[in-house]
């Protein structure tokens, strides 16, 4: 199973997006999900989405955005979004763990048997966190190099 973050890592970062048209998948997202499928790995998202508790956006917008990101890079078998504002202090924000731990409860599989990817030291912090690995892409590692580690480790 392979988690990954949603802005930044598979689509460019738009600060709190709730307009379907402002999607734009990072380089290379599609195909590497595609081969992550093809390998037969299922596949989730896990975000922190304060826009929602922030009042910038709806649960509504967020599901349209979801549904855009689907169009352009194929199903996904889970999504798992903590929709609180920074200040809620919930346990469900990255780099808690309990939404990559919920992700992988929901899978039936153990944490180890995850892979969260992510473009934030927070991401990173989470997996190790949760007791998963994290691969952090940025300048040092692009998704593409990323979907090769995972599947040359399956």
């Amino acid at each position: 199973m392979v988690l990954f973050d949603r802005d930044g890592t598979l689509v460019v970062d738009v600060p709190y997006n709730g307009d379907p048209e402002r999607v734009v998948p990072i380089d290379g997202a599609r195909t590497c999900l595609e081969r992550l499928r093809d390998a037969g790995l299922k596949i989730g998202v896990a975000t922190n989405q304060s826009g929602i508790g922030r009042g910038l956006f709806s649960h509504s917008q967020l599901d349209a955005v979801h549904a855009r990101i689907e169009s352009l890079l194929g199903p996904f078998d889970g999504w798992f979004v903590c929709t609180h504002a920074p200040a809620e202090n919930c346990e469900c924000r990255k780099p808690k763990p309990k939404l990559l731990l919920d992700a992988v409860r929901a899978f039936g599989v153990e944490p180890a048997q995850c892979i969260f990817v992510g473009d934030k030291e927070e991401d990173v912090e989470a997996a190790r966190r949760a007791g998963m690995p994290g691969l952090r892409v940025g300048r040092d590692l692009t998704l593409g190099a990323a979907c090769e580690k995972i599947l040359s480790s399956v």
